[in-house]
């Protein structure tokens, strides 16, 4: 594409609520960009960035998308993310390679909870945002409630840039506010109401630089070329937030955000340096955006092609990366060769022979590559932030339905997780289950549904499993003494050890405080092994045991008999008989579970968490929508999305989040070890 400098390029973000019409908004950028000679959509399954055939059939994105085409001498890379909060994955890693954010609203739903979401993470992340109120052209869409509600919720200094000319149907084009230009062409109520929101911006942005504002104070008004500069950097800066108006589907307005998007929405050089180490000193350094010195990026995304294999997604924060050339996978440690570079518009790749500081780029076939890899030149590596996904929040159990596909399954998995780091997979090493984990059952289904078209692998899914922990309460203290003869040589080990509780969330430690070599030190390594081992299941109901510190104080050996499977096997036994004089207690995941729905249903809703064991921490108003927020069990949550659904007449959602591990209450407690006492039973008798 010919972009030679960071300062042409823009990495834009689309984020909001699942339905807000972002694949649609793409679509209409790259069709008013020239990029595609007509628009394609979604409810056909043509678009440019839906290309996936679950996504054809859904109708909705399940993963990120990358769109790059040239506008007005500049290169624009757009990242389409899912909406559904299930898929919140897929935000982090976008976000984590964009400039800036277009946060999308539907007109005619308002600020939903994953506009929130979208925004409040955006902010985290130190991305500037601007507002898309999007559908303004479908029938109960008000433009006034969704500006009022943007100020409302976010913060004063949003501010209009355009107004929409005509409602519903009758939308017929939107005047820049900024220029003032087409003002004229209003009513007289509506004229008065769009200068005095130009006011509003021109205040706004004289806000942001004391000069300008003393300016603004003595004058009444701004210059324009004062206004646009100040305007520009206010928005780099995030201290201004611009709303933007129209309809995709309609490309009324999309002139306008493309012209925003190139010039006032951050480049790459406009963005702060970027904070990293360097793996051999430990040293915290930071990486401006330089396309002279030496190669740095991170690979924010993985897609799996059918032709291609894997393709990582990268972004360059330092200098260039030449195709066929090779790089330092700083992470892994080891070397990459590499083949073409490319870019992408939806699944076409475009070719390119090198990536510049800023720019996304990818290249596929790397061996060892993987979501969140840091990349560099190997004689200056660098190692950036990783970047942090969230832990999955609901299990099933998977069973392959044939043969072949028992044989298929562990590949396509694989496939499948390195697209999307939260999507696991574990062998539940007690019941011999293949269990996936991920953020919700849209999420998933969507997963299982890609291994059966992509892969053509069908399985079976089980009940959801609760990971839960077992843990100790207070000090217990065992000796055991392992014996074994059988004709050949035998078996000695004597254990004596003692176990107390860590703190919530310390993990397991292992002291050694043997005195004279009553234990000789390579079977205190046994020893540990065997704990370790016994760490996996626990005596009440055979999950895994954490915060607990094992302490090996004394022992015997025997001249012939003493060896290593001996001593692992007494300190196995000696932990567990530790463990039930400790008073072992189960544990169980606690999720933060934000809940948006409309008022009239917040005495419900409470009633309901209250009944699943749930405590409110708080309540966060909104304009017709309350926010509670809560902490309630894993275990609780499962079947919830109907509840809510039923409650609220389909108007409530929620999106949680790992909280801590919490003591499981005796009665439930009692359920769970019964329940695991009886499918071990079912096990013996199979």
């Amino acid at each position: 594409m010919g972009i030679l400098e960071p300062s042409g390029i823009r990495n834009i973000i689309l984020l909001g609520h699942s339905g807000c019409g972002k694949t649609s908004l793409a679509e209409a950028m790259l069709y008013a960009g020239g990029a595609i000679p007509k628009m394609g959509k979604v409810d056909e399954g043509n678009t440019i960035s839906d290309y996936n055939e679950d996504e054809k059939g859904k109708k909705h994105s399940a993963s990120s998308s990358l769109m790059s085409f040239a506008y007005n001498s500049k290169k624009i890379n757009i990242i389409d993310i899912p909406g559904y909060t299930d898929f919140v994955g897929e935000m982090i890693g976008g976000l984590a390679a964009a400039d800036a954010c277009i946060v999308v609203v539907n007109a005619t739903g308002g600020i939903e909870i994953g506009t929130e979401r979208a925004y409040r993470m955006a902010m985290e992340k130190g991305v500037p945002c601007i507002f898309f109120i999007n559908m303004l052209d479908k029938e109960y869409s008000d433009y006034d409630k969704c500006f009022d509600d943007i100020k409302k919720k976010f913060r004063k200094h949003c501010v209009a840039v355009d107004v929409p000319v005509g409602k519903e149907a009758a939308l017929k084009d939107v005047v820049n506010i900024v220029n003032r230009k087409g003002l004229d062409t209003l009513s007289d109520a509506d004229k008065a109401h769009a200068k005095g929101l130009a006011d509003e911006l021109a205040e706004a942005v004289a806000e942001t630089d004391d000069a300008l504002l003393e300016k603004y104070l003595d004058k009444g008004e701004l210059p324009l070329e004062d206004l646009n500069n100040a305007f520009k950097k206010a928005v780099v800066k995030g201290d201004v937030t611009p709303i933007l108006c129209g309809s995709a589907l309609r490309n009324v307005g999309i002139k306008e955000l493309l012209e925003m998007t190139v010039n006032y929405l951050p480049s790459p050089a406009d963005r702060p340096a970027v904070a990293a180490v360097k793996p051999d000193t430990g040293e915290k350094v930071t990486v401006a955006i330089d396309p002279n010195g030496p190669f740095a990026g991170l690979v924010f995304k993985t897609l799996s092609d059918p032709f291609l294999g894997q393709i990582s997604l990268f972004k360059v924060y330092s200098g260039k990366l030449q195709s066929n050339g090779s790089f330092y996978n700083v992470t892994k440690g080891v070397k990459e060769k590499i083949g073409a570079i490319f870019t992408l518009m939806g699944k076409t790749q475009i070719p390119m022979d090198f990536a510049l500081a800023g720019d996304i780029a990818c290249v596929c076939k790397l061996k060892e590559t993987q979501t969140g890899d840091s990349i560099a030149d190997e004689k200056n590596p660098v190692k950036f932030e990783d970047i942090q996904f969230p832990e999955p929040a609901i299990s099933f159990s998977l069973k392959p339905k044939t043969r072949a596909d028992e044989d298929k399954i562990s590949t396509a998995i694989h496939k499948i997780s390195a697209e999307d780091p939260t999507f696991r997979m574990t062998r539940d090493e007690q019941t011999k289950e293949m269990i996936v984990s991920g953020m919700g059952d849209v999420h998933i289904n969507t997963m299982i549904n890609r291994m059966k078209m992509r892969y053509g692998v069908q399985v079976e899914v089980g009940t959801p499993k609760v990971a839960y922990k077992e843990t100790i309460m207070s000090k217990g203290d065992a000796q055991y003494r392992h014996k074994k003869q059988t004709g050949g040589a035998g078996q000695f080990a004597e254990v004596w050890m003692r176990i107390e509780p860590l703190p919530r969330g310390t993990g397991f430690e292992f002291v050694n405080e043997v005195v004279g070599g009553a234990i000789p030190r390579p079977f205190i390594v046994s020893c540990e092994k065997g704990v370790r081992m016994a760490l996996q299941s626990g005596g009440m109901a055979g999950y895994p045991v954490v915060d607990v510190r094992a302490i090996v104080y004394d022992g015997k050996t025997h001249p012939v008999d003493s060896k290593d499977i001996a001593f692992q096997t007494a300190a196995r036994h000696a932990f567990k008989e530790s463990m039930e004089k400790a008073k072992p207690v189960l544990l169980e995941p606690i999720m933060d579970v934000d809940i948006a729905v409309p008022d009239e249903f917040m005495g419900d809703i409470t009633g309901s968490l209250n009944s699943r064991r749930g405590r409110v921490m708080g309540m966060e108003p909104g304009d017709g929508v309350q926010t509670i927020k809560a902490k309630v069990p894993l275990e609780e949550m499962y079947k919830y999305v109907n509840e809510l659904k039923s409650i609220t007449g389909g108007r409530g959602t929620y999106s949680m989040n790992f909280s801590h591990y919490e003591i499981v209450p005796s009665v439930q407690a009692q359920a769970i070890m019964e329940k695991a006492k009886h499918n071990k039973k079912e096990e013996v008798e199979e």
